[in-house]
Order: structure tokens, then C-alpha cells, then sequence
């Protein structure tokens, strides 16, 4: 985590958001807050990242520990998100999903991020199958209501952009 905060810095994210005032959460997903302060309503989907990730590692790696599956997961997030700040990827968000404005995370968020991951790796670790998988569900119908944007919703609208969802996204 902090290897990757130290890229990001490097890249040119700033350290707090553009304001340069650190701040703990915004429960705007839409707003200029977004992506800057530590926690936002997209820190749902990196919960179910690190889910994702302990199903994946619990599959492909479960010669490892528990406690190397976990690294290896926080390793593959925090090089997600120096990935997802590059400019290739932020220019991408802008053009196919309803993300207009998205300028990137803060190095804040980033780390946020990170430890939203930790934490859905940890519930994974900890629940039933059943349980996490009713988790996720919640948390995917959650976030559709709440910011007509989810985990599943970003992946597609990345991979296949679709007019009709970005025009619902945006409440046109």
C-alpha cells in the first residue's frame, strides 16, 4: 500500500484532492468529493474487490497461506489502483462511462481503497460461502439504487460501453 501510494504521488495524484483538504468520507458519488476523501460510496465495490480476490486466490493459490493470499491480494489491489490512475485508463472512464468529470482518485482515496479491499478479504475469510455471496448481492442492489452505479455495472460499462445505462446513470 504504501509502495503504490508512493507511485501515485510520483505519477502526479495529489495527496488530498484538489481542495488539498484531507477529509474521511462523502456520500456524494456524483460530487467533486468523489474519489477524494478516504471513503465514498464506490469503496463498496473495492470490498467486493478483495472478495473477489480471496474466491480467486482461494482457488488458484490454496497452497498458500491465508496470510500470503491476503498479501498477494493487497499487492494485485494496490496495483489496481496505480493502474486505474494512470491517464490511459482515467481518459477511458470519462469517454465510456457516466463518470464525465472523474479526474481520479486522491493518493487518500487510493489507500481507502486499499483497506476497503483488506476488509472485504477479511469477510471472505471469515463468512460462508453463502453468507459473502449474499453480501455481495446486497451490496451490487445497494449501490444500483443508491448511485445507479455498482461493481458489475462499472466492469460492463467498461468493457461494453451501453448508451441506454450511461443515460439512466445520469437520470436523463
Amino acid at each position: 500500500m504504501g509502495v503504490a501510494a508512493l507511485i501515485l504521488l510520483a505519477l502526479g495524484r495529489t495527496p488530498w484532492g484538489p481542495e488539498g483538504v484531507p477529509g474521511l468520507w462523502t456520500p456524494d458519488a456524483w460530487g467533486r468529493q468523489t474519489s477524494q476523501r478516504l471513503a465514498d460510496p464506490y469503496s463498496l465495490t473495492h470490498v467486493i474487490h478483495g472478495i473477489g480476490l480471496y474466491a480467486i486466490l482461494s482457488l488458484l493459490a490454496r497452497n498458500l497461506s491465508l496470510r500470503m493470499r491476503f498479501l498477494l491480494a493487497m499487492g494485485l489491489e494496490s496495483a489496481w489502483e496505480v493502474v486505474e490512475n494512470t491517464d490511459l485508463v482515467i481518459q477511458h472512464y470519462r469517454e465510456v462511462t457516466a463518470s464525465l468529470d472523474y479526474y481520479g482518485d486522491s493518493v487518500l482515496n487510493s489507500v481507502g481503497d486499499i483497506l476497503a479491499a483488506a476488509g472485504g478479504f477479511g469477510l471472505a475469510a471469515s463468512l460462508p460461502v453463502r453468507a459473502t455471496a449474499i453480501l455481495v448481492l446486497a451490496i451490487e442492489v445497494a449501490l444500483l439504487i443508491w448511485i445507479r452505479d455498482s461493481f458489475f455495472l462499472n466492469i460492463l460499462m467498461l468493457a461494453s460501453p451501453n448508451e441506454t445505462i450511461k443515460a439512466w446513470q445520469l437520470g436523463s
